[in-house]
């Protein structure tokens, strides 16, 4: 529990401070710690519940228009995403998934000012129905949003707000096809409660963090995050395969 606990509090420290990451952080080590079917419901606990948190304070800051077509799309993408987990092979598309997320990092960090100049009607929904897919079998439904918001040129003032009321909803809505497809558990539950003080905690310094970074270094601590997370996900694949 303590283990649990520990690397609960560093999800949420890197999720307030940047407005997501937490998913990827916590899933490679909880999986490990206890097993992939109780770590994916864990932390679709803890993700609407550090959304909850941020929002309480930077509602304000939400660009409802872009994240509601966002919101839309994934809910659609989640029931294939929660069908998909317990049969469709983890391993191949989690390398694929790994391989595209790091290649996106690094051209972030080569060429950072790059954005959608001409945007067609039907590419956030492609963006939030794949996230949803993504989200409901792994919990990693940030990336594809996390790199839309980018393209967009959503400042940072409003990225990790924004990034919140996308998420929230759509967390709930992960986490309620987790408890109808059965993977809600007393070791989940417990779990979950055990680690509440370590989420407030790491949501507060995370937020005292996110107020001390410049534009610029947000953005680089943006790209770097996903080409870490897809260098992770590619390597904790390849290992267990």
């Amino acid at each position: 529990m303590i283990l649990v606990a520990a690397v609960i509090f560093i999800a949420a420290l890197v999720r307030s401070a940047l407005g997501f990451g937490d998913a990827v952080v916590a899933m490679p080590l909880l999986a490990m710690a206890l097993g992939v079917r109780t770590a994916t419901p864990l932390v679709a606990f803890v993700g609407p519940t550090i959304s909850i948190l941020i929002l309480a304070q930077d509602w304000r800051k939400v660009e409802f228009k872009s994240a509601g077509r966002l919101i839309v799309a994934t809910l659609l993408g989640i029931p294939v995403g929660v069908y998909g987990l317990a049969r469709l092979p983890e391993t191949p598309l989690k390398i694929a998934l790994g391989v595209i997320i790091l290649l996106y990092g690094v051209f972030g960090l080569v060429k950072p000012e790059t954005r959608l100049k001409r945007e067609r009607a039907h590419f956030p929904w492609l963006v939030g129905w794949f996230a949803g897919i993504l989200g409901g079998a792994y919990n990693t439904n940030g990336p594809p949003i996390v790199a839309y918001g980018m393209l967009r040129g959503w400042p940072p003032e409003s990225f990790r707000a924004t990034l919140q009321g996308y998420f929230l909803p759509t967390g709930l809505a992960i986490l309620a096809g987790h408890g109808l497809a059965g993977l809600w558990t007393g070791t989940v539950l417990r779990s979950y409660l055990y680690s509440l003080p370590a989420i407030v905690i790491g949501v507060f310094l995370g937020g005292l963090l996110n107020k001390k970074l410049t534009r610029g270094m947000f953005t680089k601590l943006v790209y770097v995050s996903l080409a870490v997370m897809g260098a992770l996900m590619l390597l904790n694949s390849v290992t267990l395969n």
